[in-house]
């Protein structure tokens, strides 16, 4: 079996992420900062810890900044429930994720005004783009780091520069790119930055979390209230990080596995992992275009412009979905075809209502598997019965002119 699902959830996952989350199921099993006891004082040592591991991979230098939630979709409804009210204006980008647009979309219903940038047909935006839609009621601007559907990077800290001037709240989601890619808060300049566990940090599913900048807080209210562990003797929320936003008991398991897998990530090193990830999505985009039949939906191959390990395509011929049954079947590869939960992204780049085949190597696939999942795609399109596409790939011609 190949496996090549990554951008939905990394697999497999290290050994030593199933070890934390069994030694603590086995031999801890307490609730954090719930009672007085070794068990519980260990288990809260633990979720401090893993605020550490993450603090070191971000750049963050106070640990109480990152806050856990279960996933980037509830930190990224944290943000936006949490930042925005009647009368604010916030800026987003036609590539986001359904964990963006649903809460926008819904958030609207309240007296929001949402401005969405359309971004190139091979999904990059431009920083000039998001300037020109900022108003004197502009609160907050909100984007991926990177597509889900094209691995296209966008260019965050250019794009913080503009908030900056405008004094306007920045947040990124970084659920592709934790684990991925390098980086640093400081160095970008974002508010938040919303980021999934169980994808590139390859931890287990039911983590995830938020950092927050110093000062921001105050502008940022709960999704949840509840108890935390702290203040009991009061009735309403705490103020302090990271309680203010974790009320209820958390997924210590989860967390366990999680601080295992930042671990394993950082033993590694980010830009080993982003070079060995980036070199099997080129070889496998390479592969591809060569195919007849075969279209790769790239934003890097006229101008440069940094991708994740993300390569979505189409075989002149044949749905996504049958693509993809026939990798499984036949061949036993994974993948996702469809709109990826992004169907505004799709309509940006032209594969809509349809979608693409998406294949997202990961650290443990090798070359080798990438050689074989070309071979299997290129037997594939070679059973196309109607008129074949030319080869080649979707491009942003417009960058040429920009």
């Amino acid at each position: 079996m190949i496996y090549l699902d990554n951008a939905a959830t990394s697999y497999p996952k290290p050994e030593e992420v199933c070890q934390a989350m069994n030694y603590f199921m086995r031999h801890i099993g307490a609730s954090p900062g719930r009672s007085g006891h070794r068990l519980a004082i260990e288990a809260g040592r633990l979720v401090y810890e893993a605020r550490e591991m993450l603090a070191e991979l971000f750049g963050v230098e106070n640990p109480l900044r990152i806050i856990f939630t279960l996933n980037a979709t509830e930190a990224l409804n944290l943000i936006i429930n949490g930042v925005l009210s009647a009368g604010d204006h916030v800026i987003t980008s036609s590539m986001e994720h359904n964990a963006v647009m649903r809460p926008l979309q819904a958030i609207k219903e309240k007296g929001i005004e949402l401005t969405i940038v359309n971004c190139s047909p091979a999904g990059v935006l431009f920083p000039q783009e998001v300037a020109r839609a900022i108003k004197p009621n502009t609160r907050l601007i909100i984007l991926n780091h990177a597509s889900n559907v094209t691995g296209t990077i966008q260019p965050i800290s250019k794009i913080s520069e503009i908030a900056r001037d405008h004094k306007i709240l920045f947040a990124v989601d970084a659920a592709q790119t934790a684990g991925c890619c390098p980086i640093n808060v400081e160095a970008f300049g974002v508010d938040f930055l919303a980021f999934s566990g169980h994808k590139g940090l390859y931890g287990p599913p039911g983590t995830g979390g938020l950092y927050i900048r110093e000062g921001c807080e105050a502008k940022l209210k709960p999704l949840v209230y509840g108890g935390t562990g702290s203040y009991s003797e009061f009735t309403h929320q705490p103020d302090f990080l990271p309680d203010k936003y974790e009320s209820g008991t958390p997924n210590t398991a989860g967390l366990a596995g999680l601080k295992a897998s930042v671990r394993f990530v950082l033993d590694r090193g980010i830009s080993q992992i982003y070079k060995h990830e980036n070199n099997l999505a080129e070889a496998l985009r390479a592969g591809l275009r060569n195919i007849k039949g075969v279209t790769v939906y790239s934003s890097g191959q006229l101008t440069p412009q940094p991708q994740l390990s993300v390569v979505s395509f189409n075989i002149a011929g044949f749905t996504p979905s049958e693509v993809a049954v026939q990798l499984e079947e036949k061949y036993q590869i994974m993948c996702r075809p469809g709109l990826h939960c992004a169907p505004l992204a799709h309509q940006t780049i032209g594969t809509f209502p349809q979608g693409t085949v998406r294949l997202s190597p990961g650290y443990f696939n090798t070359l080798d598997e990438i050689k074989t999942v070309a071979k299997a795609i290129e037997e594939i399109a070679n059973q196309a019965t109607c008129p074949m596409k030319d080869n080649g790939t979707v491009l942003l011609s417009s960058l040429e002119e920009r």
